[in-house]
């Protein structure tokens, strides 16, 4: 079987640290990254990295190929709805790196182009395969914690100055909210799915920053709250996860090492690819007979690589894309809820999705 030829357009942190990599790594599978679309590539980096990819200057080439078959849309994430919408009506198969779009009604709109012209959309959603995240979901969904009542849930970071990047400049799709509450969001509708209502809190710390870079949201299920938060000046950050069920409790500090690999040259395959520094691992606690127990438990490998291998076997047929659209709509949404509850100073609800 032929591979499924990519054009990738945008090769700034996205494109150039996790999807050229990943649509390379997933070669076996079925893809061969054959296009790049930017205006600021070093052409012989990408020879170097890429030998044979074509860099172009603009997407115009890429979408005219007959021999593309998917565009990766790694832009910034005000772009992603006209260039995703391109792409679609070109012909092509998309991934659309995360959020999926600004606004849920963009979204519907492309799932409804995409059905009908018979063409698959996705999110590149990485961090479901987040070593801490897979070994957190196992425990969640074999029921060992027993129904999980409370969910914490931290991205933070430390970053006192201000950097000068669209993500922290005044403009649509910018700030923390959007950027790693994608992927908290993500992670907890993975887990619990859509929640009741949403309650937000987004501040803005730094001295000279724009747009918002500490958030505070709570996703209600009635029976459980989930509470995410991320924050740009945090030296030491706190737990990674806490969750806590009816018989017993699951506690990880630090952060998959993938995005840090990956920027150091490091690739799927590498020897200690997606594993977990051994004092990281999670602390597990169980009741037994009125008595709670600890336990340390050895962190799954991290699998960043299974994105794009799940996006091959959805091209070559019978298979779901690895994150469906639909599921990144319900990010937007949820998105578009916190920041509706902050404007208003309110709890809003999103029952009606449900």
């Amino acid at each position: 079987m032929q591979p499924c030829s990519v054009g990738l357009i945008g090769y700034g942190l996205a494109g150039k640290v996790f999807h050229a990599p990943l649509i390379a790594a997933a070669g076996a599978a079925g893809l061969k990254l054959a296009r790049i679309s930017s205006g600021s590539a070093d052409a012989d980096e990408i020879q170097r990295d890429y030998p044979g990819v074509i860099l172009d200057p603009n997407p115009k080439a890429m979408l005219a190929d007959p021999g593309i078959g998917l565009i990766v849309v790694a832009t910034p994430n005000a772009s992603h709805y006209e260039l995703a919408r391109a792409a679609l009506e070109a012909g092509k198969h998309v991934v659309v790196d995360k959020p999926f779009v600004l606004s849920s009604a963009e979204g519907e709109e492309l799932i409804a182009l995409a059905n009908a012209k018979g063409l698959l959309v996705s999110v590149f959603q990485n961090r479901r395969w987040d070593n801490d995240f897979l070994t957190l979901r196992s425990w969640v969904e074999s029921g060992r914690l027993g129904p999980v009542h409370s969910y914490y849930a931290h991205f933070d970071r430390y970053s006192p100055e201000v950097k000068v990047r669209w993500k922290e400049q005044e403009q649509p799709g910018a700030g923390i909210l959007w950027d790693l509450g994608s992927h908290l969001i993500d992670q907890a509708l993975q887990l619990f799915g859509l929640p009741l209502a949403v309650t937000a809190d987004l501040s803005v710390q730094r001295a000279g920053a724009q747009v918002e870079d500490l958030f505070h949201l709570t996703m209600d299920y009635g029976h459980c709250k989930a509470v995410l938060r991320a924050g740009m000046q945090v030296c030491a950050p706190g737990p990674r996860y806490e969750v806590h069920g009816t018989r017993g409790s699951f506690t990880k500090y630090g952060i998959d090492g993938q995005e840090t690999a990956l920027k150091a040259g490091a690739r799927p395959g590498d020897a200690g690819w997606g594993e977990d520094d051994a004092a990281n691992y999670a602390t597990v606690t169980l009741a037994s007979d009125g008595a709670a127990a600890s336990q340390r438990v050895r962190t799954a490998a991290g699998s960043y690589e299974s994105y794009y291998a799940g996006m091959a076997r959805a091209i070559a047929g019978g298979q779901p894309v690895p994150v469906a659209a639909a599921d990144a709509l319900d990010v937007v949404r949820v998105i578009e809820a916190a920041r509706q509850s902050h404007r208003e100073r309110r709890t809003v609800d999103l029952s009606i999705y449900l």
